[in-house]
């Protein structure tokens, strides 16, 4: 079935970071569980490093520091 235009999501994918997407939007997960946001826009996380998967929290940032 066709969309209208106006209702197509952006969906940005940054190299080494998260996915962003337009908002609103309901995340499904493997297991079945839905997450809602009513953000104007939300970041997935794509390295699955995040304490608030699905959402990202810049966790992909973090480098070990050599000494």
């Amino acid at each position: 079935m066709p969309t209208d235009r106006a209702d197509r999501r952006r969906v940005t994918i940054v190299p080494g970071g998260p996915i962003l997407v337009e908002g609103p939007v309901r995340l499904v997960l493997a297991d079945g569980t839905a997450v809602d946001s009513d953000r104007f826009a939300v970041a997935i996380c794509a390295c699955r490093r995040s304490q608030k998967y699905p959402f990202c929290d810049t966790s992909h940032r973090r480098k070990v520091r050599e000494s």
